[in-house]
């Protein structure tokens, strides 16, 4: 595995979300949402990640994505381009045109809706790996993708491509984790992909977040990561109970539904738009969800 900088893909990295305005990519919209984030305290930000609607965005929106949130960020965070798609050439292209951009890593997700096996996952992800100088994460996200990694798996894959630094991983099994870290070592960066589980994956040993409620309080989020960085445990646990339940509510529906209703809400999106087949929240949900804005201090 290549070295990296100590302070390199560490941190609260937010998903950022997709704005749409008239069934169009709001892209000054987005490089705010990116200003945004440089403000409050995040480590990095993710663009087209799933928050960022990724299935219902062409080629072409992705990168120019990139290149937006690159020009905004202006060299204050690092930005990961997530170049997974639903075929090896699309995510080849989109991997080269993020690198051409200048992005400083990918993240690719597992294949979905084919199922393959697990050779034919270290043959993907190792011939995606060759093919750019990035450092490149796998989003291991079984819930949306239908397939898993094994541990042996990702040993394969790491194995054969040094670029592959890391893993967001975004399902429950903790000992997934800690098998990772035992058998790659403590400098495999491990991201956390579902919120309500960052404070115990990171007093593991897991080495940041990519969370949907960091569109929403970044602040709070970094906040979490660096109290674990620093030893903090006490503060991180206050801040683990105090997010938990703007944790939780990302799932009140399919994600990002309840984030862009409470972006929008808090001003910091006009409109929470999406594409098809993706819908707004329901009004019972934007109920629910002003009540929990009122109850976080947020409003």
């Amino acid at each position: 595995m290549i070295d990296l900088p100590s302070s390199a893909l560490r941190g609260s990295y937010p998903p950022l979300v997709t704005p749409f305005r008239d069934g169009a990519v709001d892209y000054v919209a987005f490089g705010r949402l990116v200003e945004h984030q440089a403000r409050e305290g995040s480590h990095g930000i993710v663009v087209c990640g799933t928050t960022g609607e990724p299935s219902t965005l062409t080629i072409e929106e992705r990168t120019r994505l990139t290149h937006v949130a690159l020009e905004a960020a202006a060299g204050r965070l690092p930005v990961v381009a997530a170049t997974g798609g639903q075929s090896h050439a699309e995510s080849l292209t989109l991997a080269e045109q993020a690198e051409r951009a200048g992005a400083h890593a990918l993240l690719v997700v597992t294949p979905y809706y084919i199922k393959p096996p697990q050779r034919g996952l270290v043959e993907y992800f190792v011939d995606l790996a060759q093919r750019t100088s990035l450092p490149l994460l796998i989003y291991h996200i079984p819930g949306r993708a239908g397939v898993s990694l094994e541990v042996d798996t990702m040993a394969r894959i790491v194995e054969r491509a040094d670029n592959v630094v890391g893993i967001k991983h975004a399902a429950t099994d903790l000992t997934f984790v800690t098998q990772l870290l035992c058998r790659l070592g403590p400098d495999f960066r491990i991201f956390v992909g579902l919120e309500e589980l960052s404070f115990p994956m990171l007093a593991i040993g897991a080495t940041g977040m990519m969370n949907a409620v960091g569109n929403v309080a970044p602040r709070r989020v970094a906040a979490l990561y660096d109290a674990v960085a620093r030893g903090d445990l006490a503060e991180a646990r206050r801040l683990h109970f105090d997010l938990f339940e703007l944790n939780q509510a990302v799932f009140w529906d399919t994600n990002p539904i309840p984030i862009k209703y409470l972006m929008k809400r808090i001003g910091l999106l006009e409109t929470n738009e999406h594409r098809l087949p993706m819908v707004p929240a329901l009004a019972e949900l934007e109920r629910r969800l002003d009540a929990l804005l009122a109850r976080c201090g947020l409003t």
